[in-house]
């Protein structure tokens, strides 16, 4: 990694690296197991009371007729062979079906608690149904979210956005289907992955890969080269809709709804909380975690520095000697649980060791106008969208020691204007950020 990019193209951390990283501990005795268990049951007792909109000894009772029924399922589902069709329970969670093609084994059936019916086609034959479906999918029409094996009706359902039923069932014929086996409904879905934002990840844009750096609201930051404005991303699904890069490095993801951020870094395996973003000083230890090569930590070299890649100069990183590799770009940085910044690039790598960059999030914070996501506060909402703050005006420097392209840290100050002015947030100065223009950055000492 002799260059910038962090890029997508380097290849996920393996199973096998994963697993070598678990820590062992000791086993628990089987009282610990026992009460575990114990808290374990109550919590779900507790959320199907809530979301069933059921009693608690209600919800106690279904648990306990659920699992009679799935052991009686499983063993039916042994003795009929082919003669199996599927089962299910009724809304209640107490009366257990089971579908047959032979009229002749209900009192099978009956025998393990279950009521038959008799259908027309076993569940081998439904799944083979719809197994040509699946064979098809590249080509389903577009208003076509999804397709399933419905036991209860003993058919193949083919949902279909409104408007588009017809398409659906000449696509489900083509398919090699019998239209007496499919059925066509009308649906209202518009599928898509739901994902908790978590520092570390890794997301997707276009055929590259990069990390998360560090939830924000209504999304997340990253680098700056992951993407330009624009950019569409997945996992989570997102638009970047703030990105600069070369002259900086950062950018920022506005997440599609349903995508919620959340307060930590991934530290593979388990996550560290994100409770602020108090700049460390130098020789302070850091980590960092990507989706690459997961958690590494070193320690911060110097600040304010200036390196030139490929595409250009970056100014304003934080020099470290924590490793990392192609496809960490955009990753989080920590000391303790205060974040520190984004993954930019450097050179080397994690095996002999190498010099890694930063852009500290302070500025990307306030460039964006963008909150931290941090503990103690509930995860917000993606449908929140941050204002992007209007460019402020430029006019001459009037005189003074402000100038742009420097790096202004905590405690700071600097005259412009025949003023004194004292830093509030930690940053690298732009042409347009002069002193009275950016309240936010800058206060009068």
């Amino acid at each position: 990694m002799n260059r910038k990019i962090l890029a997508a193209t380097a290849a996920a951390i393996t199973g096998a690296g994963l697993v070598t990283a678990i820590a062992l501990t000791p086993s628990a005795s089987a009282g610990q197991q026992a009460t575990a268990g114990d808290q374990v049951q109550s919590e779900m007792l507790a959320a199907m009371a809530r979301d069933l909109k059921i009693s608690p000894d209600q919800a106690k009772l279904r648990l306990a007729s659920e699992q009679r029924a799935a052991v009686a399922d499983n063993t039916l589902k042994k003795q009929l062979g082919m003669s199996y069709a599927g089962s299910w329970l009724d809304g209640s969670g107490t009366t257990l079906t089971v579908a047959v093609t032979d009229a002749a084994v209900g009192d099978l059936v009956r025998a393990a608690g279950a009521t038959p019916k008799t259908v027309a086609r076993s569940a081998a034959d439904l799944d083979t149904a719809k197994l040509r479906l699946d064979a098809k999918a590249t080509k389903a029409p577009k208003t076509v979210p999804g397709w399933f094996t419905d036991v209860t009706t003993n058919s193949i359902v083919v949902l279909a956005n409104a408007g588009g039923e017809a398409a659906a069932k000449s696509w489900a014929t083509a398919s090699g289907v019998p239209s007496d086996v499919v059925r066509v409904e009308t649906s209202t879905e518009q599928p898509r992955p739901l994902i908790d934002i978590i520092g570390g990840n890794a997301y997707t844009f276009g055929s590259g890969r990069c990390s998360i750096g560090f939830a924000v609201d209504g999304g997340f930051v990253t680098a700056g080269h992951c993407g330009t404005t624009g950019t569409r991303t997945s996992n989570p699904s997102g638009t970047v809709a703030g990105s600069s890069f070369p002259g900086n490095d950062y950018a920022w993801v506005r997440a599609d709804a349903g995508n919620t951020p959340r307060p930590l870094v991934n530290r593979y395996p388990g996550t560290v909380p994100v409770a602020g973003s108090t700049e460390a000083p130098v020789n302070s230890s850091v980590c960092r975690s990507g989706s690459t090569t997961g958690w590494r930590c070193g320690t911060i070299l110097q600040k304010n520095t200036s390196v030139t890649y490929p595409e250009g100069t970056i100014t304003g990183l934080t020099r470290t000697n924590a490793c990392a590799e192609p496809g960490d770009s955009g990753g989080s940085w920590l000391t303790g649980d205060q974040a520190q910044g984004v993954t930019s690039g450097g050179s080397g790598n994690c095996t002999s060791g190498g010099t890694i960059y930063f852009q500290p999030i302070s500025e990307i914070l306030s460039v964006y106008n963008l909150r931290l996501t941090v503990s103690g506060n509930p995860p917000s909402s993606t449908t929140t969208t941050p204002t992007t703050p209007t460019s402020p005006t430029t006019s001459n420097p009037p005189g003074g020691t402000w100038a742009p392209y420097t790096y202004y840290g905590s405690g700071a100050t600097a005259t412009y204007g025949g003023s004194n002015y004292r830093v509030i947030q930690p940053h690298t100065s732009l042409p347009g950020w002069e002193p009275p223009n950016v309240p936010a950055l800058w206060e009068l000492a």
